[in-house]
């Protein structure tokens, strides 16, 4: 579904004063959105043409600290700017917000105008560029899960994030009483996004006390993670505005479940679907056979674009619903790779391994790489297994920490020919900075272990 407002519907909207902002939006390392809010006459006069914006956006942690290191950009360097480059074809109102309308960039360079080749969107173009070369179309959805909590960010900031009361008291995975109590956010959430030009397809509430999860529409992989993008950021401005606050974090609390972003993905080719053979067992086609035998093979070395934190390890519990082998099985939600729509024109592949915390368009692209390699290399897919994933032994796993998933990532030959050097090396340096403030902050959790006892 495309965005719904072309520049010159957004020409009339100003003209009738019904928009007089317009949001121009990168999104950064983390996957949040960036960028300006512009007059709308200024946008229409100049600002849909470019803007630019400094490039430490990204070179910059969660708390936006300009981390030294990065071989694109530094204090020696000067941090100078980038091109914001609106992609007009993503304008669309933004109905919770009065009066605005907002656009997706590309990052181009200051001087030659050329893609930034480490800005997430670029990542996934590129990927989509190589899959289209060998006559594929990429399609895939993304599930988001999230908590709604009763109190407000400034209130619970403030607060030290100790009061953490989730709205939902309970497990209300399916309940539709349950979830009837959050509707006041939950509706204005699916009415925004759809009012915006996002297909949202429902909301439904989760398996643990005050999670929900949104759904939206399989589409293009571009597509997919634009939405995904505009999606978290309008949960959180939508709860704000009711007083509440959300978190997109992997794992906020040690006994609650963790939240994740499922990616649903597979090829059309022709327009018709590249991964459904009927004649063939769970109606696999031979290339859908070597794209998830990719995915498999590279498995351990797409997992930090999957999982970029050190909380985001904390998600992979045992019974929990977030996997913790990185292995295929048709329709079990034990396996991280699971097989969906088996025999039918529907039929795709889940990666069930991310959390909320990912940034889309480097996990589409670092999925997309892996399974183009397999259908390159035509890779055998191993045989399936079966049964409690969770228990079974001697089987691949997913990395246990962002230190063994950020090694397999830089040492990956796969993702490198992918991506570029520079690329891997980028997000390398990102996870070690990670890392190394992980190591160096005393926590919550050193404090109550061994004040007293050391």
């Amino acid at each position: 579904m495309p965005a719904n407002l072309t520049f010159e519907a957004l020409q009339d909207a100003v003209a009738a004063g019904e928009i007089d902002t317009v949001l121009t939006c990168i999104v950064d390392m983390q996957g949040r959105l960036m960028g300006k809010r512009f007059h709308a006459a200024h946008f229409l006069e100049s600002g849909y043409e470019e803007t630019h914006g400094c490039n430490y956006l990204f070179a910059t942690d969660m708390e936006m600290h300009t981390v030294p290191g990065y071989a694109a950009t530094s204090w020696q360097t000067g941090y100078g700017d980038y091109v914001h480059k609106p992609d007009l074809s993503t304008l669309r109102r933004v109905p919770w917000l009065p009066g605005t309308a907002m656009v997706m960039c590309d990052v181009l360079n200051h001087h030659s105008h050329e893609e930034i080749a480490h800005a997430p969107r670029t990542v996934l173009k590129r990927q989509v560029a190589r899959a289209r070369a060998m006559g594929f179309e990429p399609m895939c959805a993304t599930e988001l899960e999230f908590f709604l909590f009763e109190k407000g960010f400034n209130e619970l900031y403030d607060g030290g994030y100790r009061e953490l009361q989730t709205f939902g008291r309970h497990n209300l995975d399916y309940a539709i009483m349950g979830t009837s109590k959050e509707e006041d956010v939950m509706r204005a959430i699916r009415n925004g996004l759809y009012g915006a030009g996002i297909p949202v397809e429902n909301s439904k509430g989760e398996a643990e006390s005050g999670q929900e999860e949104i759904n939206v529409r399989y589409s293009d992989a571009l597509d997919t993670a634009d939405n995904h993008s505009i999606v978290k950021n309008a949960c959180k401005e939508i709860a704000y505005q009711h007083g509440r606050a959300v978190t997109f974090m992997a794992k906020y609390a040690t006994d609650r479940a963790g939240s994740s972003s499922h990616v649903h993905q597979s090829l059309l080719k022709d327009g018709a679907p590249a991964f459904l053979d009927e004649s063939a067992e769970h109606g696999m086609s031979q290339t859908m056979r070597h794209y998830v035998a990719g995915l498999l093979e590279h498995a351990s070395e797409v997992t930090c674009f999957l999982a970029p934190y050190v909380n985001s390890y904390k998600r992979f519990c045992v019974g929990m619903f977030a996997p913790t082998k990185a292995v295929w099985s048709t329709d079990n939600r034990t396996a991280g790779y699971r097989i969906c729509g088996a025999g039918t024109k529907g039929i795709r592949v889940e990666c069930r391994v991310g959390g909320a915390d990912l940034n889309p368009y480097l996990a589409l692209a670092s999925q997309l790489a892996a399974g183009l390699d397999g259908i390159d290399r035509k890779l055998q897919l191993e045989p399936e297994l079966t049964g409690d994933m969770y228990h079974a032994e001697g089987i691949r796993e997913i990395p246990k920490t962002l230190r063994d998933a950020a090694r397999a990532m830089h040492g990956s030959e796969m993702l490198r020919a992918a991506f570029g050097d520079a690329v891997i090396d980028h997000y390398h340096h990102a996870a070690q900075w990670e890392i190394a403030e992980q190591d160096r902050v005393v926590t919550d959790w050193d404090l109550q272990r061994g004040f007293e006892r050391a």
